[in-house]
């Protein structure tokens, strides 16, 4: 029997189609699919993420998967799934809670167009460059080395960071999920760019999760709690960012690109 299994193509942190970051959105009923088939609907769809969702009374659950591996957090797939619901299943509550395997309960509001996300802040700390990563970003000699989740690289300038041509082959051979390239920003607070071929995405046009710790590192760095940041992909994302201590907030706006349906 064939099962028909909604889905939806949003890109966010942007106001324009073909902007900010796309992630594909589908809906469930009342169950998970079984893992393996989400991981193949995600490596079908080829976008950096692809989240799942299903309803939980007021609330939902929420899962996300790149082309090769579930994953523990993702911003822009949040920000897209609460897009389509708020614009295209008609939610008509303040806020949605989504509920995670690993990163607790994450909520998002919306303000007409914006969207904010409530997220986990990941402060950054100190560490030694692993063995190959300077190399395998093809980079001038970077600032300082931090570690969250992922490795933080810090720059001197918004133009090292647009210089950065990376080696995917080498970076996929450095053991963590991402590396996050930072800089000042000439016209925002901070820029950044996200790398992660380990599971997938050679390049993540613009990423929540990074900014989980990009957002309290510059806030700590420029005494600020209120930060204007790029993603200087080629796709270009930006973010209004929020350092509440434990939490970091997150606003950006999304468009709906695709509705449709699979058949399994």
């Amino acid at each position: 029997m064939i099962k028909k299994i909604p889905i939806y193509q949003a890109d966010a942190f942007t106001d324009k189609l073909f902007g900010g970051n796309p992630a594909a959105i589908c809906p469930l009923n009342t169950e998970w699919l079984p893992t393996p088939m989400m991981q193949h609907i995600a490596a079908e769809n080829n976008l950096a993420e692809t989240a799942f969702f299903i309803q939980q009374g007021h609330d939902y659950e929420l899962r996300w998967f790149t082309p090769e591996a579930e994953i523990d957090l993702c911003g822009h797939a949040t920000l897209a799934s609460a897009h389509i619901l708020f614009s295209e299943l008609g939610y008509d509550k303040a806020l949605i809670h989504f509920h995670t395997l690993k990163a607790g309960t994450l909520t998002v509001s919306r303000d007409k167009e914006t969207y904010q996300m409530d997220f986990p802040s990941r402060m950054p700390v100190a560490c030694e460059a692993p063995d190959g990563l300077i190399d395998a970003l093809k980079c001038v000699k970077p600032v300082q080395v931090l570690q969250s989740r992922d490795y933080l690289v810090i720059f001197e300038k918004e133009e090292d960071i647009l210089a950065i041509n990376p080696d995917f082959n080498a970076l996929s051979k450095i053991d963590t999920l991402g590396i996050i390239v930072t800089a000042p920003g000439k016209n925002s607070d901070f820029v950044s760019r996200m790398f992660a071929p380990a599971v997938g995405v050679n390049e993540d046009p613009v990423t929540g999760s990074s900014h989980c710790s990009l957002i309290p590192y510059w806030g700590e760095k420029l005494g600020k709690k209120k930060l204007h940041a790029y993603q200087v992909s080629s796709r270009r994302g930006e973010l209004w960012c929020e350092w509440q201590g434990d939490r970091v907030l997150m606003a950006g706006k999304a468009v709906t690109y695709l509705k449709g349906e699979i058949s399994i």
